[in-house]
């Protein structure tokens, strides 16, 4: 199994816990609000969906949810929650290789999934991602700024420029982790080359990022 998907797999019991934070409270309750906004109406593709978290948050919005991730145990707790009667489907899916759906969605959701792919394969990850999305639909990515005191701390660099973290577990096991932390410029000049109407916001903890792929954008709306 790959090392990730392992990590993932022994922290899906605990994994809401980092949603817990009390100094995150705020900038969650604005992410919320925002995301639900940008994907009312849509019908939604959530990759790496995890636990379900952000897929109880913008089923109320969204015409529809397809949500996928690679753990059956993060799924199994998805699964078992309360979302809107036929509104939400859950697939097993590996974002690298996204499954064929039989049609496009409106608007597809990345929370917290940025941040662990290596910088070597964002574009072909995302090339996968705007592959799924309806001509003129939106991309949408949230994630983590690092904050001292706040976030895991960086262990180690690797050549490529990717960073990693050391987790631990409720077991007692430690994991090493990829995850990048990106600045503004980095993600305004990669979805810049790939789409138009890009836009970038930061809270204290997150950044928000959403654009509309170049050859769909002529007459799509501003973000």
């Amino acid at each position: 199994m790959d090392p990730l998907a392992a990590y993932y797999a022994g922290r899906a019991a605990e994994y809401e816990l980092v949603y817990a934070k009390p100094e995150r409270q705020g900038d969650l309750a604005h992410l919320r609000e925002r995301v639900c906004g940008l994907l009312a109406g849509c019908r939604v593709l959530e990759i790496a969906c995890g636990t379900g978290w952000w897929t109880e948050v913008i089923a109320s919005e969204a015409a529809e949810v397809t949500a996928i991730d690679l753990s059956d145990e993060m799924l199994a707790i998805a699964r078992g929650k309360l979302y809107p009667q036929g509104r939400v489907t859950f697939m097993r899916g590996d974002c690298h290789a996204l499954p064929q759906f039989g049609r496009r969605h409106d608007a597809l959701l990345g929370a917290f999934w940025w941040s662990h792919v290596p910088r070597a394969r964002l574009d072909a990850f995302l090339a996968g991602a705007e592959q799924a999305i309806a001509p003129g639909g939106l991309l949408l990515f949230i994630d983590n700024r690092y904050v001292e005191g706040s976030s895991t701390p960086v262990a180690r660099r690797d050549a490529e420029g990717d960073t990693y973290q050391l987790r631990s577990l409720a077991d007692g096991s430690i994991h090493e982790v990829l995850k990048n932390f990106p600045e503004a410029e980095e993600l305004r000049a990669r979805a810049g080359q790939r789409g138009t109407c890009v836009r970038i916001e930061q809270t204290d903890y997150y950044w928000l990022l959403c654009y509309r792929s170049r050859s769909t954008a002529s007459g799509a709306a501003a973000l």
